[in-house]
């Protein structure tokens, strides 16, 4: 089993890291971590090399992160929620997933192998609770990258002056998301 997460939260201890370090506690198999804010990737520049070649022009390690999405069995995806989104640097990398749908709807070509993927996601949030964005963000992402949306854990409450650690009802949903990519459960 091979598992790839994106994790767009800049702090290296923060709530969205508590998560994902314990959801690679819990995961069968290979796990890979992209952290947007620390990778070498750039965003797409909409340059249109894509639209008629088999690759894209930026040559930095997205190419790397292409391969394991393709390689990847469970796609992850982890961010704190900025303003009821998604954060700019998780964005900024999705970016270049461009490179999937001009393959697919312009050059109609598959690039991205066809197999069983499942998808989950990570929310993070000191706001009001409004997730709907940010959720349908993620879902599109994970369609993007071919892996079906299975779960999503949701922790609210980063906003206090001393924040609170993800509680037990929130690392039992941990717990089940885990066994859903590791094929335990449907």
């Amino acid at each position: 089993m091979k598992t790839l997460i994106i994790n767009g939260s800049p702090r290296k201890s923060g709530g969205t890291s508590v998560l994902v370090n314990r959801l690679k506690d819990l995961l069968d198999g290979n796990i890979s971590v992209v952290d947007t804010y620390y990778c070498k990737i750039s965003p797409c520049v909409d340059c249109r090399f894509c639209w008629t070649h088999s690759e894209c022009a930026i040559k930095d390690d997205m190419q790397q992160v292409y391969q394991t999405i393709n390689d990847a069995d469970n796609i992850v995806i982890a961010s704190p929620i900025y303003f009821g989104e998604l954060t700019g640097s998780l964005l900024q990398w999705a970016s270049r997933l461009q490179y999937f749908w001009v393959s697919k709807t312009f050059r109609k070509e598959t690039v991205l192998i066809k197999k069983e993927r499942y998808g989950g996601v990570i929310l993070v949030d000191g706001g009001d609770g409004y997730t709907d964005t940010s959720l349908a963000m993620a879902k599109r992402l994970l369609r993007n990258m071919g892996a079906e949306y299975k779960d999503w854990v949701y922790f609210l409450g980063t906003d206090r002056i001393e924040p609170s650690l993800p509680g037990e009802p929130i690392m039992e949903k941990l717990r089940n998301l885990s066994d859903i990519l590791n094929r335990k459960t449907q």
